[in-house]
């Protein structure tokens, strides 16, 4: 292994992945395991959580379970303070958990809006303020938030999706702002269309597939494997000097018009 490669390497190193059970969050915690790092599993439910833990430590590799709703300040606490004092530091935190809510904007409930901002936004600062205050102490850190095409492109009936995700690309440049001086690295990742099972009617849509594929210069779907090389860099010392950045991957949708 040559020395660059050796700034990737996570081994050592301990990333708590929020809504790690399924789509994205999963193949980010697998990415990052596979890296080296040891996984804190995360979901609402203990079961599913649990039963990824047992099978990342079937394949030999070091994964915990943390069991919280990231819309639960109190909870979040709780579970991030316990873990950093009986598993170990978390190292990396990696802000995926997340809800869609579709509805024209002057339909959209607010119970809708509301729920969309608790989990999207308000759930990232909850964790990021829980684990930040660990890794200020410790004067490092990597907190990778999951963003979105919608942080900087709007669609039809998805308005407070986009302005949820639009406020976590700006509250990753705040992290940025309060927390640099010290040792840490606030980023985002914004996927462009992945073909998960949370959107599997938009894969099926023909129309809506046919009409992604020729609008992305890359012209299909993206896979969300395809996020992990993003996600390690983010997370590992390649990117010790990189800070309050949003990058998009996404096929360049947000390249061309």
């Amino acid at each position: 292994m040559t020395d660059t490669l050796k700034l990737f390497d996570l081994h050592g190193k301990r990333a708590l992945i929020t809504g790690s059970t399924r789509g994205i969050g999963l193949a980010l915690a697998t990415g990052l395991a596979h890296a080296g790092a040891a996984i804190v599993v995360n979901g609402r439910e203990a079961a599913p959580a649990q039963a990824l833990v047992d099978r990342f430590r079937a394949r030999g590799l070091e994964a915990d379970i943390a069991i919280f709703d990231v819309a639960e300040p109190e909870r979040v606490k709780t579970v991030i303070d316990a873990i950093e004092a009986h598993v170990g530091p978390i190292d990396i935190l990696v802000n995926n958990a997340g809800i869609q809510r579709r509805a024209p904007l002057e339909d959209f409930e607010t119970s809708d809006w509301n729920a969309l901002m608790r989990v999207n936004l308000d759930g990232a600062f909850h964790v990021s303020k829980a684990v930040a205050r660990h890794m200020l102490a410790r004067g490092r850190g990597k907190i990778i938030n999951v963003c979105s095409v919608q942080s900087a492109l709007a669609r039809p009936t998805i308005a407070p999706y986009a302005a949820s995700k639009g406020a976590l690309r700006m509250l990753t440049q705040g992290m940025c702002a309060d927390w640099a001086k010290h040792g840490i690295q606030a980023n985002a990742i914004a996927p462009g269309y992945f073909a998960t099972e949370l959107n599997r009617a938009l894969v099926d849509d023909a129309e809506f597939s046919a009409w992604l594929c020729k609008r992305t210069p890359a012209g299909r779907w993206g896979r969300v494997e395809e996020l992990c090389g993003a996600a390690v860099f983010l997370a590992s010392e390649a990117s010790s000097f990189v800070n309050g950045q949003t990058l998009f991957v996404d096929g360049g949708l947000t390249s061309v018009v």
